[in-house]
């Protein structure tokens, strides 16, 4: 090299730190406005092995306040992986509003990964694809800022970069044995991921990095980042517009054409509670043993019976097998995040039962009737959440949602009740009586709602429940039938 190339490639170094620099400081006086403005952020680092990912993570967090940002990696959690759903660590991790949170690696790879090993079918891995754009997409319609990375290096700079880590005793850790079998099979999986990244670059783009230029490839990151910041600050927060996906849908009747007449004496109310109690015991044995996840929904109108309804679901379950999660107003750091975060951190492992006393459907009916979001918001929860259920019963979750419903007048006589009654005085509220008043329209947001959800997969029931003993006994049969059928689809 001829001393004019060597002082020109000196040069070209000293330009490529000042700049690198100098986006540092940029992105460090961003986060204050990141913070100011409460906009979260997620930057997906994924990239072949020994491509510098870590690396380049440490440039992008070096001038960071630490308190405002964190770093996650998916292979930290194995038991995520084998007993939640495939996007469960990733929809756990997502940011509060205001902070930034780092991917080391993430679905991009864990898909490629296991459709490579062959641990998923090309069916499933079709399922993971879109529920990744699926979850991408619900993400930045609710504010989120994306950024995908992919630092690419080719065969023989992998090679080299192996051969040095492994012959350095404190570096051959570094190197895992699937590394190695990446190396191996690096042209299968460059096609894999080029195909992943054709599939999932749509929506929000893929940025391709160049890891055999550390420098120049963290510059290009900086860049895209603050680029992506700047524009945020000026526009906004972005809300997506509502959209409606083609489910397949069963069709609900109005809640005013649903006949509350139905009751049971108490001599039929108990034998049947006893049998069914039993039956619900004996499969609970089956779906942990078969390792199928389970997850009953209550909703329904204040005072309409839904606390006994589920403890009669309880009662002959093993309480080491099921949760009941009551979902009350969301705290402080549930509202920091997209709204179905606190249902994902709440999911059941396989072969558990969760019980859900209020749910997801908050979004359509309180929040949509009390202002608690945009109407864009709630209009496009729909599809979101018809979305989520997909993607729990593709996993393999038994998804079943119960409205029990009653009457104004029932409701009205319980309330007395309650009022009445000392020991009951505490599940009477303020609110109740307000949402009382608000009958009709929420009537009719609970129309829309059934009308919109109930899919094959996850279907809505209703539960006459005018007379409890009715209700609890009907709640248990479509539990169980639900139940026997799953475990004969494991079986088949």
């Amino acid at each position: 090299m001829s001393k004019e190339d060597k002082e020109t490639k000196r040069e070209e170094k000293a330009r490529q730190k000042a700049e690198l620099k100098a986006l540092r400081e940029k992105l460090m006086g961003q986060q204050q406005e990141i913070r100011a403005k409460g906009l979260p952020i997620i930057v997906l680092v994924e990239g072949w092995a020994t491509a510098g990912k870590g690396s380049l993570i440490n440039e992008l967090i070096s001038e960071l306040d630490p308190r405002f940002y964190n770093v996650t990696t998916h292979r930290i959690d194995p038991e995520a992986e084998s007993r939640y759903p495939f996007l469960y660590p990733y929809a756990r991790a997502i940011p509060e509003n205001g902070k930034i949170m780092i991917y080391d690696a993430g679905w991009m790879e864990d898909c490629v990964r296991k459709l490579m090993r062959r641990e998923i079918t090309k069916d499933e891995y079709k399922n993971r694809v879109r529920a990744v754009n699926e979850f991408e997409r619900q993400l930045r319609d609710g504010g989120y800022l994306i950024l995908k990375l992919f630092l690419d290096i080719d065969q023989d700079e992998q090679r080299k970069r192996i051969r040095a880590f492994r012959e350095n005793f404190e570096t051959e850790w570094r190197v895992s044995a699937d590394d190695l079998w990446q190396h191996r099979e690096y042209k299968l999986f460059r096609e894999t991921y080029e195909a992943f990244m054709d599939k999932t670059g749509k929506l929000i783009p893929w940025h391709v990095l160049d890891g055999g230029k550390k420098t120049a490839s963290a510059c290009e990151a900086l860049c895209l980042l603050t680029d992506m910041i700047d524009k945020a600050l000026e526009k906004g927060r972005y809300v997506g517009k509502p959209f409606e996906e083609d489910f397949p849908l069963r069709k609900m009747p109005k809640l005013a054409a649903v006949d509350l007449s139905p009751a049971l004496t108490d001599e039929e109310y108990r034998e049947q509670l006893k049998k069914l109690q039993k039956r619900l015991g004996e499969l609970h044995n089956v779906i942990y043993r078969k390792k199928i996840p389970v997850i009953l929904c209550y909703e329904g109108w204040d005072a309409a019976g839904k606390g006994g309804n589920i403890r009669r679901i309880a009662r002959p379950l093993d309480p080491r097998g099921f949760d009941v999660k009551p979902i009350a107003s969301p705290e402080p750091h549930e509202l920091a995040r997209q709204y179905l975060w606190r249902f994902w951190t709440r999911l059941p492992r396989t072969g558990h039962i969760c019980i859900f006393d209020r749910t997801w459907y908050g979004r359509v009916m309180v929040e949509r009737l009390e202002g608690f979001c945009s109407e864009d918001d709630w209009k496009r929860a729909y599809n979101e959440i018809n979305e989520f259920e997909r993607q729990l019963t593709d996993w393999g979750a038994v998804v079943l949602k119960f409205w029990i419903h009653i009457d104004q007048d029932t409701q009205l006589a319980r309330f007395n009740d309650r009022q009445n009654t000392p020991e009951k005085q505490w599940k009477l509220t303020e609110e109740d009586w307000r949402n009382r008043e608000k009958w009709p329209q929420y009537e009719e947001a609970i129309d829309e709602m059934l009308q919109k959800t109930s899919t094959e997969n996850a279907p809505w029931f209703i539960i006459e429940s005018n007379d409890k003993k009715y209700a609890r006994i009907k709640t248990l049969n479509i539990v169980i039938d639900a139940l026997e059928k799953a475990i004969e689809a494991r079986l088949a």
